[in-house]
């Protein structure tokens, strides 16, 4: 993949255009990378409101009905319930892995099966979150990899 930034000064606004030869998952990924470069959730730590970008975030949690994001190294909370964040959220990028958690795809980097169908599914930041058999069968799929 060739990168080239050039400089515009008639430009209003920042461009960006992808060329290639097919569509493939990798440019569809890369599209969606784009898109939601400046996309944010509303957050509140400490009683302060901020702004957290998708990208950031490893997983989201529902506990005791608040709902918690977790970024590399932070806990923040919003006033969003789990089922609008799904809604809000890429699903190639954002996957429900239980009734309580939603995680970041692109923050997995290893899955274990579990004796019990369920799958161990290690984060970036080495937590580990379970994805419950309910959801394996759908990830697996997602994914493209053996059931």
């Amino acid at each position: 993949m060739r990168v080239d930034i050039k400089n515009d000064q008639t430009s209003e606004s920042l461009f960006v255009e992808i060329h290639c030869r097919d569509i493939t998952d990798e440019v569809s990924k890369l599209e969606r990378y784009i898109k939601r470069y400046k996309a944010y959730i509303p957050a509140t730590k400490d009683g302060e409101v901020l702004n957290v970008a998708l990208n950031a975030i490893l997983y989201i949690e529902s506990v005791d009905k608040k709902t918690f994001i977790y970024t590399e190294n932070k806990v923040l909370m919003t006033d969003k319930r789990l089922y609008e964040l799904e809604d809000l959220l890429d699903k190639r990028d954002f996957f429900r892995c239980s009734k309580s958690t939603i995680i970041h795809l692109d923050k997995v980097v290893k899955l274990k099966p579990e004796i019990t169908r369920n799958i161990l599914a290690t984060l970036t930041n080495g937590e580990n979150i379970v994805v419950s058999r309910r959801y394996a069968g759908e990830l697996k799929q997602l994914l493209g990899i053996g059931g």
